[in-house]
């Protein structure tokens, strides 16, 4: 990044290549550019590469290697998990999900209304965190899928997958989370949550874009919806994207080198930036749990202005709003909406989402921005 580009906050929406990723990378853009598929040394060079990888994602997510499928990115791996397991258990009609969901499921979800399935979308608490007791009531033993992101990429609020896992299976039902916001900020261990599928996505932890992977647990029911070769164990037709992957791989294993020492430094300056807005913007607001929620993840609503208004006042800020414009209209953010802030009041969010990159004095020169396009905004 230049030095007159604005400080970025919107790590949210995508992150940088580590430097060891993009090291990692640079040989399978050169060197080895065999089809992993062929039976000659630039093929099982290539090969290597991909397995080695495998293997690295696999020690991150605390699975084995074999139960990782390498997608196109995050949203790919949603639709194999969402229709491949109700295609597998067709004689099942119900999905489970939440309403605060990234349209990666949601998406795939209303798909599954069209044809012949019955979608129950579960609401969120205040604190925008998945009700587990509305879970409870909607599962069901005619429930083929559960599906609940594992933190949301507006506010960073965790969710209660664990407790959502544990319904869903003893009601005989399969579960699937969305942790493309959570890998590489928290700990994200399959076992621990007992999810038979997640997702991955590679741009979200410091891998290129265009890349990710879905872990399926051993022996869970899946049926591709891609038709093809039988490439991902016959499961994602396609040759592999051979050095994107090799990124993905080397990009978790960095993150998971020092999770817990990152995840510290990034809470810090968090909570270093909500003091600094809060303490110079009276009746800022924090949507969103103040305990279980990213690290690196603040949502504030901002009194009696926009919150596109207050970033377009301070150019000095990459960050994002969650809200939608159309010909002029402005919409809120419908996951604030869903935690029952009023519209005009959910309209002053603004998503601020600090990376690996980012140093205290990044996090003051926002603030003091942020509060002055604020104020000139409350002013006239």
């Amino acid at each position: 990044m230049s030095p007159s580009d604005p400080i970025y906050l919107d790590h949210n929406a995508t992150t940088p290549l580590l430097p060891e990723v993009v090291d990692a990378m640079l040989p399978y853009l050169r060197e080895h550019f065999g089809n992993p598929s062929s039976g000659h040394v630039y093929g099982s060079r290539a090969r290597a590469g991909v397995a080695h990888a495998r293997e690295q994602v696999a020690a991150l997510l605390g699975c084995d290697a074999d139960e990782i499928v390498f997608t196109s990115g995050g949203t790919e791996a949603n639709n194999l998990a969402i229709r491949g397991v109700t295609e597998a258990l067709e004689r099942k009609s119900h999905v489970v999900t939440t309403v605060i969901e990234h349209p990666a499921t949601a998406r795939p979800c209303a798909w599954l209304e069209k044809h012949e399935r019955s979608v129950t979308r579960i609401g969120v608490d205040a604190d925008g965190r998945t009700r587990v007791d509305a879970a409870r009531e909607a599962i069901d033993g005619d429930t083929a899928l559960v599906t609940a992101m594992h933190s949301n990429n507006e506010t960073g609020v965790l969710q209660p997958v664990e407790e959502l896992a544990r319904l869903a299976h003893a009601a005989g039902a399969l579960i699937h989370t969305d942790a493309a916001q959570s890998l590489g900020k928290v700990p994200v261990r399959v076992r621990e949550l007992d999810v038979d599928l997640l997702s991955v996505a590679g741009h979200k932890l410091y891998a290129p874009k265009g890349v990710g992977a879905l872990f399926v647990k051993r022996g869970t029911p899946l049926v591709p919806f891609a038709l093809g070769a039988s490439h991902e164990r016959g499961l994602r037709p396609g040759t592999e994207n051979v050095a994107s992957i090799v990124g993905l791989g080397a990009a978790c294993e960095a993150v998971g080198r020092d999770l817990d020492s990152a995840a510290a430094r990034l809470q810090g300056l968090r909570d270093l930036l909500w003091e600094r807005l809060a303490s110079d913007v009276p009746g800022l607001a924090l949507n969103g749990h103040r305990e279980l929620r990213l690290p690196n993840t603040l949502n504030v609503r901002f009194p009696r202005a926009s919150g596109s208004a207050v970033l377009e006042g301070a150019p000095e800020v990459a960050a994002s709003t969650g809200s939608a414009c159309h010909e002029g209209h402005e919409s809120a953010s419908a996951v604030i909406l869903a935690m029952g802030v009023a519209h005009e009041e959910a309209l002053g969010s603004v998503r601020l989402t600090l990376g690996r990159g980012t140093t205290e004095d990044d996090v003051v020169r926002a603030a003091e921005a942020l509060v002055v396009a604020w104020r000139r905004l409350v002013r006239e």
